[in-house]
């Protein structure tokens, strides 16, 4: 295990039938994780989410282009160079990928990571627009088209030089399917993977009713505009308020518009709610760039798949089937 896990708080709860519910929250992949376990056995439930820690470690180490020792870093080096053999579960993961981008028309598109020196939200020391040369030179290099897969012995070319790859916008709900399994293979019936904001759920809470997500108000993140209720479901959240620089007054989201470089603007967050977190984190973010028409028509025209886009007059837009399926309260 070449990943080091610091747990920085855990909390239980129990119940009349003799159930432990066990939380341990943490940072992984960048981001805050809260894992919770319900078990009639707590330590099943504690060594069932420290499992699932472990996987989500282990996918950061195989998956991250922040990591120099990861697959995805070896790919974006010999750009325009040589294929790279990788795991078959990363090779599955971009070809995953490349179907989505097919699907939204290339509006989600893990070649976005070309732009990743073009606009740097990581420590918010961007003090001006980058060129306008800049950003359509980095553009030419965003393509999914120009990923190409070789499924005979699972390896990844990016086609053209400068070519990059990043999976941030589909890895930490590819992570959170994972270590759900995980959890669910150790006999862990009733739980919760939140990979900020990025929320797998199944069974119930340890009161037995169902799960309660807070869907944020963007004018105040200590404020909910609503509530879902919701069991077996996977819900993501995607907000223009996590990661932004403003410059000159004008605010710029981390969400990147792959065909004209820029941040996108229009919309204040995405929810979208379907049976699949992986699913839905890479929805979350084509929906975000689609804006919310068409945005809303793709989320209306797709099958088990709501959702719920605040604009940037905060006015909230659900799609056809929301209230049907899921109970929302504001």
């Amino acid at each position: 295990m070449k990943g080091f896990l610091s747990i920085l708080f855990i909390s239980f709860s129990f119940n009349q039938f003799g159930q432990t519910s066990i939380t341990k929250d943490s940072i992984c992949m960048g981001v805050s994780f809260s894992i919770t376990a319900i078990h009639n056995s707590s330590f099943l439930a504690s060594n069932s989410v420290d499992k699932a820690y472990q996987e989500i470690i282990r996918i950061e180490e195989l998956i991250s282009s922040w990591k120099q020792t990861s697959q995805t870093s070896e790919i974006n080096r010999q750009a325009g160079i040589s294929s790279v053999k990788v795991d078959l579960e990363l090779y599955s993961l971009i070809a995953r990928s490349k179907k989505i981008s097919e699907l939204t028309n290339g509006y989600f598109d893990i070649s976005f990571a070309s732009m990743d020196k073009i606009w740097n939200f990581s420590d918010r020391k961007l003090t001006k627009l980058p060129s306008k040369e800049a950003i359509e030179s980095s553009v030419k290099r965003i393509d999914f088209r120009n990923i190409i897969l070789n499924e005979s012995d699972t390896s990844v070319f990016l086609k053209e030089k400068g070519m990059k790859i990043g999976l941030g916008a589909i890895g930490k709900g590819y992570a959170a399917n994972q270590a759900k399994l995980i959890m669910k293979g150790l006999g862990v019936e009733n739980g919760v993977v939140n990979a900020s904001g990025d929320l797998a759920s199944w069974g119930h809470k340890i009161d037995g009713s169902e799960w309660t997500i807070g869907i944020k108000d963007p004018k105040s993140k200590a404020e909910v505009m609503g509530w879902l209720n919701i069991t077996n479901t996977s819900v993501v959240t995607s907000g223009n308020y996590e990661k932004f620089i403003e410059l000159e007054g004008k605010r710029y989201c981390h969400i990147i518009n792959p065909k004209t470089g820029f941040p996108v603007t229009g919309i204040t967050s995405v929810t979208i709610i379907c049976n699949d977190t992986e699913i839905a984190d890479a929805l979350a973010t084509a929906v975000f760039i689609l804006g919310k028409e068409d945005g809303m028509k793709l989320i209306n025209h797709l099958k088990g798949v709501e959702g719920l886009i605040i604009d940037d007059e905060f006015k909230l837009h659900s799609s056809q089937n929301l209230n049907k399926n899921f109970y929302l309260s504001n």
